[in-house]
């Protein structure tokens, strides 16, 4: 079920015990081949799939196009929200539905600089809402093995403007994807750093803005990843409808 296309009274008679799915993502820049709505389009398209896999279970919001995205500033088109304002966007759409009995919900996220405004929003929640089951992340950690078994190129995990993104906006919105601008623009990790967290700016760090080998990118490729991807995501909301929970470790942190 869509929320936006549904009646306040509609929604009132709906079962508490659905999963409200929050699609969150950006409008940022993606290289010079790549659109800025990049990040949501591939959300919000999981997202929908996700829903008319499980359209008894769901209740699809609409994707929030714009996140925390202040390390693509430098790069026009770029829009951006700070960290505070954006934790407490998270927390005010979530407490609607909360606050009308809806006791499950999972934020995707499709953009990496949501994810730690993400864990925040949702400790806080947690904290209101004890009795709710509330869940989130990034698509590209769920389906982290999936991704990795299809990508030919040297890099295994989602980077940015990258073989898998730029595969995925090939097979969903090839007319976007300016082809003869495609080039990789690799990460430069230095080994002695493993494990450590660098604040990148993507204007400094990278030649074009993407990180990643976009070169290897197909429709074809783009096509397998969507399916594996919505796969993945479908049975991780799956098992939030029927109550799951995991415990304090930590997830995948890789890619993005």
């Amino acid at each position: 079920m869509k929320l936006a296309e549904m009646t306040s009274f509609e929604v009132d008679k709906l079962s508490r015990d659905i999963v409200v799915l929050l699609p969150v993502a950006a409008l940022e820049q993606h290289s010079r081949h790549l659109p800025v709505f990049t990040d949501s389009i591939l959300c919000g398209t999981i997202a929908e799939a996700v829903e008319a896999n499980l359209p008894k279970d769901v209740l699809l919001l609409p994707v929030l196009w714009t996140g925390a995205s202040s390390h693509h500033l430098d790069f026009a088109g770029t829009v951006s929200i700070e960290l505070d304002t954006y934790v407490e966007m998270l927390c005010q759409i979530l407490r609607s539905l909360l606050e009308h009995g809806f006791k499950k919900a999972f934020i995707l996220n499709g953009h990496g600089g949501n994810l730690d405004p993400i864990q925040v929003a949702l400790r806080l929640l947690s904290r209101e809402y004890p009795q709710a089951n509330l869940a989130g992340g990034n698509y590209w950690f769920i389906a982290g093995d999936s991704i990795a078994n299809i990508l030919t190129g040297p890099r295994k995990v989602v980077g940015h403007a990258c073989e898998m993104e730029t595969s995925g906006i090939m097979a969903v919105r090839p007319d976007l994807v300016r082809k003869t601008l495609i080039r990789d623009d690799p990460q430069q990790d230095d080994p002695r750093l493993v494990g450590t967290f660098v604040p990148y700016d993507m204007k400094r760090h990278t030649k074009r803005g993407g990180i990643g080998h976009a070169t290897q990118a197909s429709a074809a490729k783009g096509k397998r990843l969507m399916a594996a991807i919505i796969a993945d995501v479908t049975a991780v909301v799956k098992a939030t409808r029927q109550g799951a929970t995991r415990g304090p470790g930590t997830s995948r942190k890789k890619g993005k």
